[in-house]
């Protein structure tokens, strides 16, 4: 696993309980494992035309999520206004903590991937930047 060096993002890792023949369980438990309180979860998956599929594109003002591959892999790009970087998200119990001003796109989806997402709040659209140059000015003004 790669160091994240964007801000506002970080790896986070689930327990695996390993019950021999019976499989593997992950169990997300909330500010325990995931650094926020859950409000919504959803998953996106069956990408028809995996190959070419850009999710996320956007940045929120205040939420925050966890985003897991549990089946399959894809690629995040972050990028906090300065630095950029692209993690892979391959191992179903590591996902990556996504904080606010923070701009992700989630890409190069493999293997039937099902993406599942933790978020803090509940859908505003009023929290989303979906322009990267609006997101660039907003980031100059609000940063903490």
């Amino acid at each position: 696993m790669d160091e994240i060096i964007v801000r506002n993002s970080g790896w986070i890792t689930i327990p695996e309980i390993k019950d021999g023949f019976d499989g593997i369980i992950s169990v997300v438990e909330e500010t325990r494992h995931i650094p926020f309180k859950i409000k919504r979860v959803y998953y996106i998956y069956n990408l028809m035309n995996h190959a070419r599929v850009l999710r996320g594109k956007h940045a929120h003002k205040r939420l925050e999520q966890a985003l897991f591959c549990i089946s399959g892999s894809c690629d995040v790009v972050l990028n906090d206004g300065k630095n950029m970087q692209v993690v892979s998200l391959k191992e179903p119990n590591t996902g990556i903590y996504l904080g606010p001003r923070l701009w992700h796109v989630m890409h190069n989806f493999r293997n039937n991937c099902i993406l599942l997402v933790f978020a803090s709040d509940f859908f505003k659209e009023r929290d989303y930047i979906r322009d990267f140059d609006a997101f660039l000015r907003y980031i100059k003004t609000h940063r903490r």
